[in-house]
């Protein structure tokens, strides 16, 4: 090992932030199995054998430890005690003397060996720096490259590391481009022999809540509370918000001056409708707002299951609905209620029935 090697080892040590003396001393391991595996014979299983590198100028020194005993049994493990002292005249019995047994070549088979435990060590805290920085930003908003697309996969470049975006994962009819930017939610964050297993997502709801946060300082502040979120990725998301300062309207700073705020989401999300509901601690009141953009003139509760009978104007009633069902469906979502709507004609008629 020469003094170039162990500059480079100790720049390693810095720019990557492993442990100098655990580099040094993976490498030592390394070389202990080198040397037995191109120089110790048959039979030789029990001796031990130590490796020392000296960290300045990275000279080797191999030793054969053996017990010092009176008699030698085992020639390999063992030293009788007139040898020991021949050597060193402080070796006593039951001392475990070090026998210099360093190769004449063994430098070169050290220097393979030592490069391959620094990649190895290298990858690994690769990985680990890629876990521990991304398992920090679970549940956070991250900006991706579209690399290409894999099948129903599509590979995104997360900057230090690589992610498929999987099917489920995608909003329907969002087309995938080369180079293409994306705002993207990370699920999951999974620590694998192979290294981070990072699950993105487009269709969350949490997607939603961080894209509010970025583009709405009162929310990001806490003025401003994103109380639920319902979520039709692609299609529409209704989200329910409320304030925690009298003076400053919810919706209002949701949607932004001239509804920049809420237009720059809608933007990124590739024209998702987005219904921005004042939520409210009064039940009668909430499922009234989440059924907007339909006005509802009346809120029946049965509290016991959970479950709200509306009336519209008989103009209002397919608005309410939505299409195919989704207005509904997601006020029902977002507020967790059971709503079942009928027009005003509907219940007057039910009325002269009864």
């Amino acid at each position: 090992m020469n003094q170039e090697f162990i500059e480079a080892l100790k720049e390693i040590v810095k720019e990557k932030g492993i442990s100098e003396d655990l580099l040094f001393t993976t490498i030592e391991d390394a070389l202990v199995a080198a040397y037995k595996k191109n120089y110790m014979g048959h039979g030789a299983g029990s001796q031990n054998v130590k490796v020392t590198m000296n960290r300045e100028n990275g000279e080797i020194h191999v030793y054969s430890q053996k017990n010092v005993v009176e008699e030698v049994c085992d020639k390999f493990g063992e030293i009788s005690v007139e040898d020991a002292k021949s050597m060193d005249s402080s070796y006593e019995v039951g001392d475990i003397a070090n026998i210099e047994v360093t190769p004449r070549k063994f430098g070169r088979v050290a220097a393979q060996a030592a490069k391959q435990v620094v990649i190895q060590r290298i990858k690994e805290e690769e990985r680990r720096i890629i876990y521990s920085d991304f398992a920090e930003k679970e549940d956070d908003i991250i900006t991706g490259t579209v690399i290409r697309k894999d099948k129903n996969n599509v590979l995104i470049d997360l900057g230090k590391t690589e992610a498929v975006l999987g099917p489920n994962e995608q909003i329907p009819g969002e087309k995938y481009n080369f180079n293409d930017k994306l705002k993207l939610y990370i699920i999951e964050v999974k620590n694998t022999t192979k290294g981070a297993q990072i699950v993105i997502s487009r269709t969350h709801p949490g997607l939603i809540k961080r894209l509010f946060e970025l583009e709405v300082p009162e929310i990001f502040d806490g003025t401003v509370d994103i109380k639920s979120i319902a979520r039709e990725a692609g299609s529409r998301t209704k989200i329910a918000v409320h304030s925690n300062d009298e003076n400053v309207d919810p919706m209002g700073a949701c949607v932004g001056p001239k509804g920049v705020r809420v237009q720059n989401i809608v933007n990124e999300l590739k024209n998702e409708k987005i219904d921005i509901i004042k939520w409210s601690k009064l039940p009668e009141e909430y499922i009234a707002n989440s059924l907007s953009p339909a006005k509802v003139l009346d809120v029946d509760l049965n509290e016991d299951i959970k479950f709200a009978q509306i009336v519209v104007d008989d103009n209002q009633l397919s608005l309410a609905i939505g299409k195919e069902g989704q207005n509904v469906r997601l006020a029902a979502k977002l507020t967790g209620w059971k709503i079942d709507i009928k027009s005003k004609s509907q219940v007057e008629t039910q009325n002269e029935e009864n």
